[in-house]
């Protein structure tokens, strides 16, 4: 599998080493033609309005929704997670509008407020992949929160009763850093075959 990561800013290595771990092939997107060379995508975290602003300047817009159309999986973490959202919201900034949720960026407060917390355990009846990620160590920093979640997203992970991981189709939004860390389930799911 061929996975890209927006490298406009943000951590493309730390995801590069993940996938690099499930045997994954990775590559930097900055360019509409990078995007035909992959079968999925990472939108990193970092910092959402310099990427904003970045993929206005390349104009990459466009091209990310077709790519989304094209039914390719794409995981958006923190940053990534903002500008796959329908809306932002504190400071806003220009969104894909990929997946119904909004987005409320740095909600849980400065960089000195980051923390790591485990996974609330998976909701009665919860699917496949909400069980398969049960126990999960996340890492938020300076991190979003998901609210006003649309009746077509699955909600796969909840931290302190707040949805942390989502998915609508082949669009997955995280509110943390999976990158960081030996834990590469989150990743997995970018591989519709696992």
């Amino acid at each position: 599998m061929r996975v890209g990561i927006l490298a406009i800013q943000g951590d493309v290595d730390a995801h590069a080493r993940v996938l690099d771990r499930l045997g994954a092939s990775s590559r930097p997107v900055l360019r509409e033609k990078d995007l035909g060379e992959i079968d999925a995508l990472i939108l990193p975290g970092g910092e959402s309005t310099t990427i904003a602003k970045g993929l206005d300047r390349l104009g990459l817009y466009g091209p990310l929704a077709s790519f989304a159309d094209s039914g390719k999986p794409i995981l958006g973490t923190c940053a990534g997670a903002i500008l796959l959202a329908g809306a932002s919201e504190n400071h806003p900034v220009k969104t894909l509008g990929l997946i119904d949720v909004v987005a409320q960026r740095n909600a849980y407060g400065t960089q000195v407020d980051s923390f790591a917390a485990i996974a609330d355990p998976p909701a009665h009846g919860a699917g496949k992949a909400a069980q398969e990620l049960e126990g999960l160590r996340c890492v938020f920093i300076r991190a979003p929160q998901l609210s006003k979640i649309g009746a077509g997203v699955e909600v796969l992970l909840r931290v302190e009763g707040v949805p942390a991981l989502v998915r609508q189709g082949n669009i997955l939004a995280c509110t943390f850093h999976p990158e960081l860390g030996a834990d590469s389930r989150v990743h997995r799911l970018l591989d519709p075959g696992a």
